[in-house]
């Protein structure tokens, strides 16, 4: 927690206003975090990751949140993107996209929400035809935190009929052919991290990229969401401290009566 706290005061909360402003996505740092272990915080530690607890996971986010909100709400998308890899792909998958992914050498999108399926994620349209070694893909996603920034995209896509059971997990990397973005999005805030829409066109990807089996995807999306809606909750925890006081405590004012009047 102290480190968590300490790198959130001294790389994050400084350069926050600017992040924000510029609509800047502070790749450095975020490297930087992942040297301390925030890359892949609950990650087995044989392809890279901290191997730390879910608790352990909120009390981390909720001390960089204490630094830029935004920035560390991204790196919780990008660490449940890790662990649904990591705890659902096969050895081969694991360890080639999960090193990466802890270093952040490689950032991850989350890749559910449609134009036309938001809390119905169960309707989503995308789809992912097979032929021969490879998933042909069309469709698109809305509103995905880090879109055409993030290298990694793990996409839920319908490989069989309507219905949950119907659904798929896929990761497609950057640069794929048929892979494109919508505009930067223009938001009221969390500006360090870019959202987008996500475009499939006759997107061939291989097989061998499916995590799970075809028909698990839903069940991967929603597990990976039980432990995210903790993880954005601890940001936004982690925020509230500044939301009481912007300000720096005054040096006449005793640290409890400062607390206690945030509180």
């Amino acid at each position: 927690q102290k480190v968590a706290f300490d790198f959130a005061a001294r790389e994050m909360a400084p350069n926050m206003a600017e992040w924000d402003q510029k609509e800047l996505f502070p790749v450095d740092v975020m490297r930087k975090a992942a040297q301390l272990g925030f890359g892949g915080v609950y990650i087995q530690t044989d392809v890279g990751g901290s191997g730390l607890s879910r608790l352990d996971t909120s009390v981390i986010f909720e001390a960089l949140a204490t630094g830029c909100t935004s920035t560390t709400a991204y790196i919780s998308i990008h660490n449940m993107c890790a662990w649904m890899i990591d705890s659902f792909g096969n050895e081969e998958q694991r360890h080639k996209f999960c090193p990466p992914l802890c270093t952040m050498e490689k950032f991850a999108s989350y890749c559910l929400t449609e134009p036309g399926s938001g809390s119905d994620a169960a309707s989503l349209l995308t789809s992912a035809k097979k032929q021969g070694d490879h998933y042909i893909l069309n469709g698109s996603k809305a509103f995905i935190s880090g879109a055409g920034e993030s290298d990694i995209y793990v996409v839920m896509c319908r490989t069989g009929g309507p219905g949950p059971k119907g659904i798929s997990c896929i990761v497609v990397e950057k640069g794929t052919p048929g892979l494109s973005f919508g505009k930067k999005e223009k938001k009221v805030g969390w500006n360090s991290q870019p959202t987008r829409a996500v475009i499939f066109e006759d997107c061939a990807v291989p097989v061998a990229n499916r995590i799970g089996s075809e028909g698990q995807g839903f069940l991967i999306a929603v597990r990976g969401l039980n432990g995210g809606r903790i993880n954005i909750a601890s940001c936004s925890l982690g925020c509230c401290p500044r939301l009481c006081h912007p300000h720096p405590r005054p040096p006449q004012c005793p640290e409890a009566v400062w607390r206690a009047s945030g509180q």
